[in-house]
């Protein structure tokens, strides 16, 4: 079988690191460059010849690109990031634990060559126009309106705010699609289903700052394994591949934004989300990076879309300071013609549509009345998105249908509703039945 690099993907790329892991391969080393994954170092060309047997399944398969800018092209097509080599400084002395942990942060730092002070700082490649992944599949606002509960002025509302602020913030009852919606405007931006340039994170009462922008973090396995080193989190490994990549959209997905302490976890993240104080002139010096570290910035092609949960009781409201960096798009239930189509395409008796969706709405009526709760507590329509399906994946007939209904009654939503009036059950256990009745 001929050795046609053709064939070669990210996923072959990615199965061929995840192998040299996993088996502990000793790989030669390389001269001038490395590939850089997950805050480690491999030889590009060991490891596009790796992927290359992968992809053939021929273990005598063999790379035909010299090393170097040959293959550095190739495998920064497939969205790898290549960079100068420079030393590994064995571990034990202070001053080279130190250094350690600055080569560790150095892909942290993305600015003008000119704030680097290092010679053997790395060096970016210069990405190939040929591309020899698959391209994702295209995306367009006829797609987003198909699968969206919202009219096209509202989708073209959120798109606007998204555009204008560079920071959206999607708020609403649980249940509404917000995360659902986060990922489609993405898309719509993107033009295509292209996940390569999306990063979705949850955030958490145990998530930090050094989670999110930068931490010292234990070493892995082996003799440095007790150590601490300097690991950049999500928000600047993201920052620096769209720096290097300005002419195309990024974005970061936060989900459940509130559920963390966020003043915390953004740090300088909160000024530099600003629209007007993006790019290089407005870089900050981060508190844990090395002094002669380049500045961080927030390049000006990075989106943000953050989900709010506003029914959670323990969690705490954004400060106005947060809050104005942000586009805000209220979400509500939707349990209208759009969720009624999807019902009934996935064969869902007509009679059962009606009953859920004129009890649903009568329920958040009163949820939305009662001076305890208020619109904010609504039962959102995602519990019902997924219809039944028999197992050869073929619609549910009406008795499955019925089922289907009945247990999410049952077990969903009246376990909210408990919840809900923890202190009036019986009102609970009322609301249940009314929704119970037809079964």
């Amino acid at each position: 079988m001929p050795d046609s690099p053709a064939l070669l993907t990210r996923e072959h790329v990615l199965r061929a690191l995840r192998l040299i892991e996993r088996e502990g391969r000793r790989l030669p080393p390389s001269t001038v460059y490395e590939l850089l994954y997950r805050s480690r170092r491999y030889p590009p060309r060991a490891v596009a010849e790796l992927a290359q047997q992968l992809a053939l399944a021929d273990p005598r398969a063999r790379w035909p690109h010299p090393a170097g800018q040959p293959t550095n092209a190739r495998l920064e097509a497939l969205g790898f990031a290549i960079a100068a080599k420079r030393p590994v400084l064995a571990a034990g002395q202070a001053q080279d634990q130190n250094e350690a942990a600055e080569q560790q942060a150095e892909s942290l730092y993305t600015g003008p060559a000119a704030h680097r002070t290092s010679a053997s700082a790395p060096v970016a490649v210069a990405e190939p126009a040929a591309d020899y992944a698959s391209p994702p599949a295209p995306y367009t606002k006829a797609d987003a309106l198909a699968e969206l509960f919202m009219a096209e002025n509202e989708l073209d509302a959120a798109l606007a705010g998204l555009r204008r602020r560079q920071a959206l913030l999607l708020q609403g009852p649980p249940g509404t699609g917000k995360t659902f919606l986060a990922r489609r405007l993405a898309w719509l931006l993107l033009g295509a289903r292209d996940e390569s340039r999306i990063e979705l994170v949850q955030f958490h009462p145990s998530y930090g700052y050094e989670d999110f922008v930068l931490g010292f973090r234990p070493g892995g396995g082996g003799a440095d394994g007790g150590q601490f080193r300097l690991v950049p989190g999500v928000l600047p490994l993201l920052c620096a591949r769209a720096a290097q990549d300005p002419g195309r959209p990024y974005f970061l997905l936060i989900d459940e934004l509130n559920r963390g302490n966020v003043a915390r976890i953004f740090g300088e993240f909160l000024l530099l989300l600003e629209p007007n104080q993006r790019g290089p002139a407005h870089a900050l010096r981060l508190p844990y990076a090395p002094p002669d570290a380049p500045r961080f910035f927030v390049p000006a092609n990075l989106f943000v879309i953050g989900t709010l949960n506003l029914a959670d009781r323990s969690l705490t409201p954004l400060d106005y300071a947060l809050r104005r960096r942000f586009a805000v798009v209220a979400m509500r239930p939707q349990f209208g013609p759009a969720l009624r189509k999807l019902l009934a395409d996935s064969a869902v008796p007509v009679p059962l549509i009606d009953i859920l969706i004129e009890r649903l709405n009568a329920l958040n009526e009163i949820i939305a009345a009662d001076p305890e709760l208020g619109p904010d507590f609504e039962v959102g329509h995602s519990y019902f998105c997924q219809p039944p399906v028999e197992p050869t994946f073929e619609p549910a007939g009406p008795a499955e249908a019925a089922a289907w209904l009945r247990l999410i009654f049952e077990q969903e939503i009246g376990p909210l509703l408990a919840d809900y009036w923890r202190e009036q059950p019986e009102r609970a256990q009322a609301q249940l039945r009314r929704l119970m009745e037809v079964f």
